[in-house]
């Protein structure tokens, strides 16, 4: 076959309602990784893949699985059924996309193939029921997974035939390395196994030695980040902290940055105050953290998804503490309450239709800045990774320039060209907003939202119908204020904007007034009376009709 051409779905073999799934979801062809793997998989070779986030790896994983599943209950023995397929993942969200893709895939064969993710905040009493019936497919995280193990609620000894571990290079990073070697004595001595990843590291090393058995190591040429024709990535040097929240300010409030957009910074304070200081200026922004039930987490992805908000604000798990190696799950740094460890919003999430990545915090290390640019210019679509750096971070970024661009002499993050001094007219309001976001306004917000979760928590309801005072108690405490909002903040007056933007800016607050205002002022006219003219008044008739009428 020639190097140019690429061999599609239809020429591995596989079933035809997998073809049929796949034809549904729109892949006219494999990617790189899927071409690559789905054959050698097929074989029944263990695999080491690293493949950059957004390049199909789920799907990569997926349909080797499934057909391997379908091919032996259409060909092999009738034998008892039992969970043969285990996919370990590192976070809840991971989990969950997992269980919808391989749901995806098994549109047309959901009574031969079925899948459970246990990863989810449930009673094991509930999930219990659900791994009795023996599923095809158990989906989870290592820390669940083995719990379940160890309750007896499932055993996999004697049935498991493949083992995956997606995003293989968090899984020990997240604090699961104990969990994993334990997790492993519980699984029989032979298994075919894949390990997905986004980087190669010690700890992948770690893992290919206890797992794979003579694995074959895709290590594509490719780059760990689309081209340059697909992903511009930018740095701008702000000099100050006030200068990072005032350019924000001016590219969002200008609209200067169109599209979906996703906002990383380094802390759980940080994200909450960002949010409270858009929401001065009425830019509707939503913190994405580890504190929230997986259920309001995936809620929120959802509603980005659909456009309610065309801002998110995310942490990455790896910053907070949490997953870092030699600290216990669960431990936050100081001032940082313990986050939900097993949740992640900077790796393998799919946010549909990210145009721009604002990283305000700049990345810890190249690794993270790989998975947090990864959440644009996927499937081929562009997009754009913008990075605020100040001047004491330079050496920083410059590591992480030369871990991705290797010995390559064009930089490779392009200078933003913006005039901060075109938007000093700005300045005021930005400090304005700034003095309003303090400590209290922050801690009050994350309040808030606890207090909103405690009551819609379904699984709160049966106590506070047999607590009704609790919750009376909770509905009717102290109201919780976050920050004062300047209503006057939301509007950009014409000569605020600079000169050279009016062409192109869109301020929120701009809106076609004339005709709608006129019509409503009239409409309030007709409505509204002047209360001095509200009684009828009729004028009377001359007096001097009665006698002119006597004298005739």
């Amino acid at each position: 076959m020639a190097a140019s051409e690429v061999l599609g779905f239809e020429h591995m073999g596989l079933d035809p309602r997998l073809l049929q799934a796949i034809a549904e979801q729109g892949w006219a062809r494999p990617t790189l990784i899927q071409e690559k793997a789905i054959p050698l998989a097929l074989e029944g070779k263990d695999l080491l893949a690293r493949a950059r986030t957004g390049s199909g790896k789920t799907a990569a994983y997926a349909i080797p699985l499934l057909q391997h599943l379908l091919h032996r209950k259409a060909t092999g023995p009738v034998v008892e059924q039992a969970v043969r397929g285990l996919v370990l993942v590192p976070t809840k969200e991971l989990a969950r996309q997992a269980q919808t893709m391989i749901r995806q895939l098994t549109a047309y064969c959901a009574r031969d193939v079925r899948v459970v993710d246990v990863s989810a905040s449930e009673d094991f009493a509930f999930q219990r029921p659900l791994l009795m019936e023996k599923p095809d497919v158990v989906v989870g995280t290592p820390s669940r997974v083995l719990s379940h193990l160890l309750q007896g609620n499932l055993n996999l000894r004697d049935s498991l035939e493949l083992l995956v571990m997606d995003e293989a290079d968090l899984l020990f990073s997240f604090g699961f390395e104990e969990e994993l070697k334990t997790l492993l004595c519980h699984l029989p001595r032979i298994y075919q196994a894949f390990l997905m990843s986004a980087t190669f590291n010690e700890d992948v090393q770690a893992l290919k030695e206890l797992v794979l058995h003579n694995p074959v190591t895709l290590k594509l040429q490719e780059s760990q980040l689309p081209g340059p024709d697909q992903l511009q990535q930018f740095q701008v040097v702000c000099e100050t902290e006030e200068d990072k929240f005032l350019l924000l300010y001016a590219l969002l409030k200008l609209s200067l940055l169109r599209g979906k957009s996703l906002l990383f910074v380094n802390t759980l304070e940080r994200g909450y105050r960002l949010r409270l200081f858009l929401e001065q200026f009425s830019i509707p922004a939503c913190v994405l953290n580890g504190e929230l039930p997986l259920r309001s987490r995936c809620h929120i992805i959802s509603q980005f998804n659909q456009g309610f908000y065309d801002c998110v604000i995310a942490t990455d798990e790896e910053v907070l503490g949490a997953p870092v190696k030699g600290k216990c799950r669960g431990q936050g740094s100081k001032g940082e309450r313990a986050s939900d460890t097993e949740s992640g919003v900077a790796r393998g999430i799919d946010f549909h239709n990210v145009t721009a990545v604002l990283n305000f915090d700049l990345p810890p290390s190249p690794e993270a800045y790989i998975h947090r640019a990864g959440r644009t210019a996927r499937a081929n679509n562009p997009g754009t990774a913008l990075t605020f750096v100040l001047p004491t971070e330079r050496p920083q970024l410059k590591e992480i320039e030369e871990a991705l661009g290797g010995e390559s002499a064009q930089s490779m993050f392009l200078p933003y060209q913006f005039r901060m001094e075109e938007i000093e007219g700005f300045r005021y309001r930005c400090r304005d907003a700034m003095r309003s976001v303090t400590k209290q306004a922050i801690r009050e917000a994350r309040l808030k939202e606890i207090k909103e979760e405690l009551l819609h928590s379904e699984k709160l309801k049966t106590y506070f119908e047999d607590n009704p005072r609790d919750l009376q108690l909770l509905r009717h405490d102290r109201p919780l204020h976050p920050a004062v909002v300047k209503p006057h903040l939301g509007h950009v007056p014409d000569y605020l904007v600079p000169p050279t933007l009016r062409g192109i800016a869109r301020p929120h607050s701009r809106r076609k007034r004339n005709r709608p205002f006129t019509s409503h002022r009239k409409f309030k006219a007709a409505k509204t009376q002047n209360p001095l003219r509200s009684f009828k008044y009729t004028k009377k008739k001359p007096r001097t009709s009665a006698p002119s009428a006597k004298h005739s």
